[in-house]
């Protein structure tokens, strides 16, 4: 028999699917929520009804709406993860026919980028473009500056 805690750990794990995030909602604290869980997750009892709430569980709700909102309160507090997470499995769960096709051409493309750029915020796209590597070519090859291409020009011109 689990005490109310590890209920409502067991109820929470089956929406989140993250034993740190289930610990916390079920009101164990911020700072023992990743050991709580990992714990709670090695109880058989508790194992034994998580597996059971995930046999009851009916498939009423609106998973895109739900993984949306949990996408926008995991970019609003700053978890990046859980945020890359949820936008992940929103994809999966789009699929290739999510009633909004793909887009067909560049412009369309492009703004479905800019919209998700939008969702991950400044930060992380700096943080995304600095790992690309052209930008790490970038970094390779100095481009001159204007100083250089002067003295170079000049000397270009008294060879001639």
């Amino acid at each position: 028999m689990l005490n109310e805690k590890q209920e409502k750990f067991a109820q929470n794990y089956v929406v989140y699917r993250n034993a740190t995030e289930a610990a916390k909602a079920a009101g164990y604290s911020e700072r023992s929520a990743y050991n709580q869980g990992f714990r709670l997750l090695q109880a058989p009892e508790v194992l034994e009804r998580i597996e059971e709430l995930q046999q009851e569980l009916t498939t009423d709700i609106n998973v895109i709406k739900e993984l949306e909102s949990t996408f926008q309160s995991a970019k609003s507090s700053g978890h990046t993860n859980s945020a890359l997470k949820a936008l992940e499995l929103l994809s999966k769960v789009r699929g290739p026919n999510d009633g909004k096709g793909r887009a067909t051409s560049a412009s369309e493309l492009e703004k479905e980028i800019v919209n998700y750029m939008e969702m991950l915020g400044k930060d992380k796209i700096i943080d995304l473009i600095g790992r690309c590597s052209f930008m790490q070519d970038g970094l390779d090859e100095e481009e001159p500056d204007e100083d250089t291409l002067d003295q170079t020009e000049e000397e270009d011109s008294l060879e001639v």
